[in-house]
């Protein structure tokens, strides 16, 4: 099972932020609009309270509201967020898989593993929400990547984007449209995933999945992953009134 650091190492580098500043305890990212994991501050050692105006100060710097990612290790810097009025924002977990238990078979073009994302992947994440911003945090990925392309009969009915880090693969913004639900597109794509990802080299397959989501969190156990035994939430500042 890949360790909780190697599983954050993943998710920096399968969707990477636009810029990494170091500021004093801090990593602070700039997310140019790709999302609340590419944009949040992360202490990557112990903090004080006086520590947290330095982050909040670079991230207004940086034209972004002060956000922090919180992970298992962060409870002081939980503790200090809360008492000034941040508000905890989508708790995550990470499912992950060997890819030895999610390969198989998928029906003939099923699905189209391809890099870059055609026009109707855009067309598709667009419709759910994922803009030009975050197609741009797919294209600054280093490593090994794709899209994957769902069809249903043939008609595209969904994508996901994966990214390799090491041994970790990490599957991200896996959507299908609501009305080519329930036809095994999602499990076809990441058949897909897994079996491009093996040919990769990797060994493991994992996703990130905001907890509310339920009927997501049950789709990825009910194909065989499991609870990583790790997660983050974000803690947003207030809003500050004009």
């Amino acid at each position: 099972m890949p360790s909780h650091d190697q599983i954050l190492a993943a998710v920096d580098a399968t969707w990477p932020a636009a810029q990494y500043l170091a500021k004093g305890p801090w990593t602070l990212r700039e997310g140019l609009g790709g999302g609340q994991r590419v944009s949040a501050a992360s202490a990557f050692c112990d903090v004080k309270d006086a520590d947290i105006d330095m982050a909040i100060s670079g991230m207004r710097d940086l034209g972004q509201h002060p956000l922090f990612m919180i992970r298992p290790q962060d409870k002081e810097l939980d503790q200090l967020l809360e008492k000034r009025g941040f508000t905890i924002k989508d708790p995550v977990t990470a499912h992950v898989a060997p890819l030895a238990d999610l390969i198989g078979d998928v029906p003939t073009v099923a699905v189209t593993p391809s890099w870059p994302p055609l026009a109707v992947q855009r067309e598709i994440w667009a419709s759910t929400g994922i803009g030009p911003a975050r197609i741009k945090v797919m294209e600054r990925v280093q490593s090994a990547k794709t899209t994957h392309l769902g069809r249903a009969g043939d008609v595209p009915a969904g994508t996901a984007f994966t990214g390799i880090d090491s041994d970790l693969a990490m599957l991200h913004a896996l959507e299908v449209l609501p009305e080519q639900k329930r036809q095994g597109v999602g499990k076809h794509i990441m058949t897909s995933a897994a079996n491009w990802a093996a040919a990769q080299g990797a060994r493991w397959l994992s996703v990130l999945v905001v907890n509310s989501n339920a009927s997501a969190n049950a789709f990825y156990k009910n194909i065989g992953m499991r609870d990583a035994g790790f997660g983050y939430h974000y803690r947003r500042a207030p809003e500050v009134a004009e």
